[in-house]
């Protein structure tokens, strides 16, 4: 699927990698997911894109933004809209379809080989027209949930699929590397009893 003198670019769609990682039970190793790629040609850019909160004191993809920042990936973010919908509840949208399309059709003409971490059959315009460049498309999800997180579609207009599931033992973090909780002691247990 990979040649060793190709050169790759990854496109991930945030939130929709975290989905399929969560729905098919393991975190992803975002160091791990750089060398697992660098290994299988050469590694132009791995873009990572995702909607933030702006108004939050603290959101917790922070963390993991800064250090994708400072670890090898682009990182493209963008506030998310609030709304209130016909039924009066707050709802956000943070879509960053746009934002990906548009750098994947800029980079096109600097690679061989794009690989999609996305399940949205919303890209199935976008792998045509990468296609048309004469580009190998490969898109990153999993049928091994119930519905599948890829959009049937968006699997046949590929060149190659990749079932995240397969890559689980390459890319995920080992539980035993998640640092420790200190235990709480009896002494503290005791006080909160007395309120």
């Amino acid at each position: 699927m990979f040649d060793a003198r190709e050169k790759v670019a990854l496109f991930i769609d945030g939130a929709n990698l975290y989905s399929t990682a969560k729905a098919i039970g393991f975190d992803i190793d975002y160091k791990r997911l750089l060398k697992e790629f660098q290994g299988q040609a050469y590694l132009l850019r791995a873009y990572y894109y995702t909607a933030l909160i702006e108004d939050q004191e603290y959101s917790s993809i922070r963390p993991l933004i800064d250090w994708l920042d400072y670890n090898g990936y682009k990182v493209i973010t963008k506030p998310v809209k609030e709304f209130i919908d016909s039924a009066g509840r707050r709802k956000v949208k943070g879509n960053m379809d746009i934002e990906l399309a548009v750098d994947a059709m800029e980079l096109v003409d600097h690679v061989d080989h794009v690989v999609l971490f996305s399940g949205d059959g919303d890209f199935r315009s976008l792998v045509e027209a990468l296609q048309r460049k004469g580009r190998k498309v490969s898109v990153v999800s999993t049928l091994k949930t119930q519905p599948p997180m890829i959009a049937d579609d968006l699997r046949r207009q590929a060149d190659h699929f990749i079932d995240l599931a397969t890559l689980a033992n390459k890319i995920g973090r080992d539980p035993a590397e998640r640092p420790m909780r200190p235990a709480v002691s009896d002494d503290m247990d005791d006080e909160d009893d007395d309120y």
